[in-house]
């Protein structure tokens, strides 16, 4: 069976509705891998004892878990509203699609380096898991553009 094009080769509009429902599929991946990060350092700050007490006790550990939940909580809501605007077929897509991928994708990068933190050196080995989201979110920002040209994106679509 032959295949069917499903638009012509040259409508630009089609392509880029492709790349923008592509930049909110791995912003909304890259959302779930920071709060899968953030619940690994978290629940490795609840169990590993230092000088008595649980490391998540000391406050500058507190602080980094803390901050990272912020932004995860935001890239969550980033990706979820770029879904809505894709299945409600929003003219919005256009800026919420550059929008939610460079957002989702600095914030996986930066909760993964939090989680290796926070794991310390154990998370350099190949034994444990902290150093492949450290991967993924390093190699996911730069999927379908890096963040810079995604804000670039984001300010030449609304006429900056």
């Amino acid at each position: 069976m032959a295949a069917e094009p499903l638009t012509a080769p040259t409508d630009e509009p089609a392509f880029n509705r492709f790349l923008d429902a592509a930049r909110i599929a791995v912003a909304a991946e890259q959302a779930g891998g920071a709060d899968f990060a953030l619940a690994m350092a978290v629940g490795y700050a609840k169990e590993r004892v230092q000088f008595g007490r649980a490391i998540g006790s000391f406050q500058a550990v507190k602080h980094l878990c803390a901050d990272a939940f912020v932004d995860v909580e935001s890239a969550r809501s980033a990706a979820y509203y770029g879904a809505w605007a894709l299945a409600q077929d929003s003219p919005e897509v256009a800026t919420v699609a550059p929008l939610a991928k460079a957002f989702c994708s600095e914030t996986f990068f930066a909760t993964a380096q939090t989680n290796m933190q926070v794991h310390g050196g154990i998370s350099f080995t190949y034994e444990h898991p902290a150093h492949l989201y450290y991967r993924r979110a390093k190699s996911g920002a730069q999927l379908w553009g890096s963040p810079r040209a995604h804000r670039d994106l984001l300010a030449t679509r609304i006429g900056l």
